[in-house]
């Protein structure tokens, strides 16, 4: 974003907060909302059919922004503990919304982890100030839509028969990510490869645990048209992973092994790269800081997201400009979606200029 540019936004914003400064403070509400897939999920160590997940709405002034708390099993979170955590918080203390620095510090201060929980107020926030701003946050980082990349179709394990269905099921999409690291990763790849060429991304979800098998995977997969691997190992065998890097013909991504700011420096030099979800770093500001770091040390970035709605998808998207890789598809996978927002078209990431998240209710929820 050019000075001038700059100079026009804070112009803006200072408007804007004289204008939507409140007596009244922010206003949360929540409730519980059961993620439904449309097929069971496997990863290398766990199979779900819903993931439980809360929704938040932050009101200033009859002005509502929307957010999500989504908690997969492992992330540690449940819908007990964010229930507790955001009863925990005092958001009507803040009367201005463009304190947004002010009120995560408080956010994030108020009980550790909780990660999802805080990520279900940022995103609320985010969306609220965009509104406020009249502008989509992409437009607000200095962000040109049209720079976003193809997002990735995600392949649970399952049996070939299963597998074929999915990939069918996933036409249009110029990338699949495939999950391995069930034993039969060479039977998964075999089995899209039957049907589609298209390019793959892997997720092994820290499934190996030999380095030299994990190298001769990573030559084989490769020759099979797959671009990076993510997560191949586990994410205590630091050295194990940081050999396999330096050898590995195909970039490595951290997931497991990285989930706030202060892990890139550690996974610098032990992966290619990171993946930044919002549900592990607390939300859209922390994201930002996360991608703007992980460029500046020469890292590559992929945005992914967990199972969630179009409203923390759609929150992930407006970093995608920035990103080389996406896997925003979380959205796709669920039955139930209460909103629309951002767009998947000819199997590129597309936003629109609506305001905030640029989403829009289709299911009423409050």
């Amino acid at each position: 974003m050019s000075l001038i540019g700059l100079t026009g936004l804070h112009k803006t914003m200072a408007t804007n907060k004289k204008r939507h400064s409140s007596h009244m403070g922010l206003s949360l509400r929540f409730i519980p909302y059961n993620l439904e897939l449309a097929h069971v999920f496997t990863l290398a160590s766990s199979s779900r059919t819903n993931t439980p997940a809360l929704l938040t709405m932050l009101e200033l002034d009859g002005v509502v922004g929307y957010g999500e708390a989504s908690m997969p099993p492992y992330l540690g979170e449940s819908m007990e503990s964010a229930t507790r955590f955001l009863n925990a918080l005092n958001l009507s203390q803040f009367k201005d919304p463009f304190q947004m620095d002010d009120i995560l510090t408080y956010v994030d201060s108020v009980l550790p982890n909780n990660t999802a929980a805080k990520a279900s107020v940022d995103i609320a926030l985010h969306d609220l100030v965009g509104k406020l701003l009249n502008q989509p946050w992409y437009k607000t980082w200095g962000y040109t839509a049209s720079k976003t990349p193809n997002t990735s179709f995600t392949i649970g394990i399952d049996t070939p028969e299963v597998v074929r269905q999915k990939v069918k099921e996933a036409d249009g999409f110029k990338l699949l990510k495939v999950k391995l690291g069930h034993g039969n990763d060479v039977e998964m790849i075999e089995t899209i490869r039957s049907v589609t060429d298209v390019p793959l991304c892997v997720d092994v979800n820290q499934g190996w645990t030999d380095r030299h098998k994990a190298l001769e995977m990573t030559h084989w997969l490769k020759e099979q048209g797959v671009v990076f691997v993510e997560q191949p190992m586990p994410k205590t065998a630091i050295d194990d992973m940081a050999w396999l890097t330096q050898h590995s013909p195909l970039p490595t991504i951290a997931d497991e092994a990285l989930q706030r700011l202060p892990d890139i420096l550690k996974a610098q030099g032990v992966y290619s790269g990171i993946n930044i979800k919002l549900m592990k770093c607390t939300g859209m500001r922390e994201a930002h800081q996360m991608l703007t770091l992980a460029k500046a040390l020469d890292m590559k970035v992929m945005i992914g997201c967990m199972t969630e709605t179009s409203c923390a998808v759609s929150a992930a998207a407006q970093l995608a400009p920035q990103a080389d890789w996406a896997d925003l598809d979380g959205n796709l996978l669920i039955t139930n979606n209460p909103y629309a927002g951002m767009t998947i078209e000819n199997g590129k990431i597309t936003l629109n200029d609506a305001p905030g998240l640029g989403i829009r209710e289709i299911k009423q929820i409050f």
